[in-house]
């Protein structure tokens, strides 16, 4: 299903097609789509940056469009990729009190706003221990909000799982018509029943045997 399709069935379920409903109707896509990347973790939403360490600096900007980390990793002299384990900031501080103390990360967490030039901006950045001595290579496989259908006219749920999307958009379309009680409830259950599936293709079916303890599975009935 893409955007045009997606709009269509929104006014049409409804049969709302008032100027000021329609004009609304990419809100309530994008607070739809914002609401199921922040419920499901699939790994159709996975992807990977590079970047090259400051040496003497702790501190790695994420992405614009980080969601969540999946993994970090950095390149050592011999060239082998070696992975950081996700710990929390007081860890981080408590094992490497001295930052001036350098050597290759074996740690990494989400630390807070990235600052430039002494302000913090809207970006997250992770906090490494130790320091880097050097400017090591570090790859960052992470989950993100790809590009709005509204915007691209297509997205991977509107190909391959529409249900979701169309029943969350239709949530957020009562909620703005300030709709009847049952109607909501049931746009709203039908909704959950589709998170429910998409978890079982995101964390079941596509999710095999994972290094990590952090990364949730769900096993997948024969």
């Amino acid at each position: 299903m893409n955007y045009a399709a997606l709009s269509t069935a929104i006014q049409d379920y409804t049969q709302n097609y008032e100027t000021t409903f329609v004009a609304n109707i990419p809100t309530f896509v994008q607070q739809a789509e914002e609401r199921l990347y922040n419920t499901v973790l699939f790994p159709a939403l996975r992807k990977n940056v590079t970047a090259i360490l400051n040496a003497g600096f702790k501190y790695l900007s994420c992405p614009t469009d980080f969601l969540a980390s999946f993994s970090l990793s950095v390149t050592d002299a011999a060239g082998s990729q070696q992975y950081l384990l996700n710990k929390d900031v007081s860890f981080i501080r408590s094992a490497y009190p001295d930052a001036t103390a350098t050597g290759i990360p074996e740690y990494y967490s989400l630390f807070g706003p990235t600052v430039v030039s002494g302000s913090p901006t809207t970006e997250l950045s992770f906090i490494l221990g130790p320091t880097p001595d050097t400017a090591y290579t570090t790859e960052l496989h992470y989950y993100y909000y790809p590009t709005s259908i509204v915007t691209a006219g297509t997205s991977w749920v509107g190909d391959n799982y529409s249900p979701v999307l169309l029943y969350g958009s239709l949530v957020e379309a009562y909620i703005f018509m300030k709709g009847e009680q049952d109607m909501m409830t049931y746009y709203e259950t039908k909704y959950k029943e589709a998170v429910q599936q998409l978890i079982r293709l995101g964390a079941g079916l596509e999710q095999g045997d994972t290094y990590r303890d952090t990364q949730f599975k769900m096993k997948v009935a024969p």
